[in-house]
Parts: C-alpha cells; structure tokens; sequence
C-alpha cells in the first residue's frame, strides 16, 4: 500500500484520494443496454442464454421454490450462526418501523402520515467470487418487517444449476418463497419489466458488480418504472488510527475488505507515522495466510495509507471521503462520534471489526460506497415502505383557511384551485352551517 501524507500534498492531489474505483458507464453501457433490450424482448429465453455465457450453465427452469429450513441440507453450526445473525438483525431493524403520525396543523386542519409496504420487491444477492447469503438477511429481514407482500430473491446459480443451501437456508429464514436463478445485468432487467414466469417488481435491492449496478442505475430511469436503494459500487473501508491502535487488527480490517474484489478499496488514515510500517509488515504477513490472497493483492494496489497531522484533520478527510464503512481504532473512540457526518457505518474501538457489521451485529451491510454516504443512508426498514400522507378539514377547518388558499392560487394564476375552495366555502354559507 502507497503512503501520503496529508500536510504535503497540493490540492489536485488530495482530489485525486477522492476518486473510487466506480462505475464506468461509458464503458459498459453499451452491452448492459444490448442486455436489458434483450431481456425486455427475449423473456425466459433471453435470460437463460446471458445466463449460460455468464455463469456457465442453463436453467431449465428460471424460478424454484424456497424449501423450508429443516429441509436444507446444511451442519447445525452453520444453521445456528445464520440463526443467531437473524435474531440479531431482527431486534435492530423491528424498533425502525415507521410511526404514524397526526397533527392538527390550525383549529379544525388535520394532516397525517402512514406508512404502506412496496408490493413487490426484488432482492439481488451477488454469487460470483464468493457467496454471500449474508445479504439474503440484510434485505429479507427489513423487507419482512415492512410487510412487503411480493419478495422475490435473484441470485447467480452453481455451476450445476443449483443455489448455495446457505443463500437458501437463509431465504427460507426470511419467509421469502421464490428465487430467479440468475445474476448479473440480465437478473435485473428481469425483475424490473418481468418475463414469462418472472414477477415483476417495482424496487430493486442490493450489491453486485458494475454490470449489475449500471443495469439498476440504467431501469430506474426507463419505461420498466422501478426504483432502486441506491447506486453501489465496489466495497470499502477506511480505518482512522492513532498511536494507541493495533497493528494486527487494523491490517486485519483492511484485509477483509480488500478480498471482496479487486476493485475494493482499503484507506488508512493515521496520525502516527511509527504505526505504519507496522500495518505494512502486519498487512504482507497476513496477506500471505489468504486463500483469496491474488484478488486481496490486487485491490491494495488502489489502497493507501494516509498520515494526517491530527484526529481532527484525520476526521475532515473522511467526512469528505465518506466511506461505505469506517472503524474508529483511536483511543477513547466513543467521544469523537459528532465528528462524523459522511458515513455508511461505524465501528467504534479496537474490538469492532467490519466483519461484525457485515454478518451478525445487528446492523445492515447493505450500504452507500464511492462517496455517496454523502447523501444516501444504508438500507433500512424504511428503505421497504412508502410514506403517504393525508389531509382531513372540518368546516370550520376550510373557513379559517380557504381565504389563505384563494389568495395564494390567485397569486399564481391557477384559478380552478381557487375555485375548488371558494365553491365549497359559499356552500358553507348558503347551508349556514355544515358538516364534515
């Protein structure tokens, strides 16, 4: 991993730290639009052939029933650790179910707000270079907790057709019934216009590779009319340090990220120069234990480590460089919580590994990368329900302010509104009264 150090670089430099290794449209865009066109027209027949010269092998059938836990072939322990996550990531997201909520805004004005399940949602688990049914959680659970009535599951079968049991297991965990064997552009554009024997949903859900992103990023602004959580690219992790951190951890932590791909992203940010050819010695040693140590290999070659002058500068940087996931490995880490505003999520103190934060601790690993932690929130319960709101007027409740919304819809020249409140107060006055 290079080092910079933040006090001697120009500003085309720091600019330059800020860059991810994201999405490049203009270079696959072309062949994700060919996919979705495809797919849109093709169908069943469509997705099974992208399905085959990706992934190798051709369902016979695209869709297959979940089977019940007790049917998965799986050991107990695996069983038991899947459960524990479960439980742990249903207690954090159940107290995020939406409020309602009623106001009287004036004397007989009553405005309210409910919320209501997406109807049908797709969720993507990526199975490329490693399978993850870590993510079936993170998306069924909230999508369960919000009631949403129509959850289909996408994901890349085996080599022999087959979905991993673990992703299965999982999927029945979260009552989800039916899962596409499909990955990729094509499993996207599936879900967002349906085929044959795929529903079609109306907001997609989760990682997956730049193919997968730029299809999503492509449908929510087509005719397929669908939403998606949010733009993702490869994952990342910055780790903020001081003299008191532990090597070995913090090249831990930078490991496990930099082994999801080669296009992740590992950051250090230290304020002190002693640590660091520390991480570097921890970093090589480790590396070299790694199965998946030339994908890991690849992806330090885009990390870095940074030295910063202070916490406070440390804390500047990654606030601008708003990380998908960031450990705060400083002494006393709790008290610097405020400093943060750019964040997918947290780990405070030397005993919070990111990995806890993908498996079991409770909170969602599904989560904004290549700075847009700027504006976007990992998902949520409240990622899975729509907000409607309602309005209800008395009489008394149109007469104190109907004057106001004549005056205003007369200011803008729309004089049916006007006229939509100024019928209804002289009814109120012929009738001398009224009710609601």
């Amino acid at each position: 991993m290079r080092t910079v150090n933040l006090s001697s670089i120009s500003p085309e430099e720091r600019a330059a730290l800020m860059k991810r290794n994201a999405v490049q449209f203009d270079d696959i865009r072309d062949s994700v639009s060919h996919i979705i066109t495809q797919v849109k027209n093709g169908g069943d027949v469509a997705v099974q052939q992208f399905t085959e010269k990706f992934d190798g092998v051709r369902p016979d059938e695209l869709m297959m029933d979940v089977p019940e836990p007790d049917e998965i072939n799986l050991p107990e322990n695996v069983k038991n650790a899947f459960e524990t996550a479960f439980r742990n990531i249903m207690r954090f997201h159940i107290p995020q179910k939406p409020v309602r909520i009623r106001v009287e805004t004036m004397p007989g004005v009553f405005c309210a707000r409910e919320s209501r399940p997406i109807e049908s949602v797709g969720l993507y688990v990526p199975g490329g270079t490693a399978v993850l049914p870590s993510t079936v959680l993170m998306l069924g659970i909230p999508a369960l907790i919000a009631g949403c009535p129509n959850i289909l599951l996408a994901t890349p079968p085996r080599k022999d057709g087959s979905v991993a049991p673990e992703v299965l297991f999982c999927a029945s965990l979260c009552g989800i019934k039916n899962i596409l064997k499909a990955g990729g552009a094509q499993a996207v554009a599936a879900m967002a216009y349906g085929t044959e024997t795929v529903p079609k949903v109306d907001k997609i859900f989760g990682p997956g590779n730049q193919y997968v992103t730029c299809a999503k990023m492509l449908l929510q602004n087509s005719d397929a009319l669908i939403s998606i959580d949010m733009p993702a690219g490869p994952s990342e992790v910055l780790v903020i340090a001081d003299k008191f951190a532990e090597p070995e951890f913090i090249a831990a932590d930078l490991l496990s990220q930099a082994e999801h791909g080669a296009d992740s992203q590992a950051v250090l940010v230290t304020t002190s120069s002693e640590l660091i050819p520390l991480v570097q010695a921890e970093v090589q040693r480790q590396l070299n234990e790694l199965p998946r140590a030339d994908v890991t290999k690849l992806a330090l070659e885009n990390s870095v480590i940074i030295l910063a002058d202070s916490l406070e500068e440390a804390f500047r940087f990654s606030n601008e460089w708003a990380p998908e996931h960031l450990i705060i490995s400083i002494k006393n880490s709790r008290k610097w919580k405020s400093k943060i505003t750019n964040a997918g999520s947290v780990f405070l103190g030397k005993w919070s590994p990111e990995s806890v934060g993908d498996y079991a601790s409770g909170t969602n690993h599904t989560l904004p990368t290549s700075g847009y932690a700027r504006m976007f929130s990992g998902v949520s319960v409240d990622s899975f329900v729509k907000q409607i709101t309602f309005q209800e007027l008395t009489p008394d409740g149109l007469r104190e302010l109907g004057p106001d919304v004549e005056i205003m819809a007369n200011s803008e020249g729309l004089d049916a509104h006007r006229l939509a409140v100024t019928r209804r107060l002289n009814a109120l006055k012929n009738e001398g009264g009224g009710d609601a």
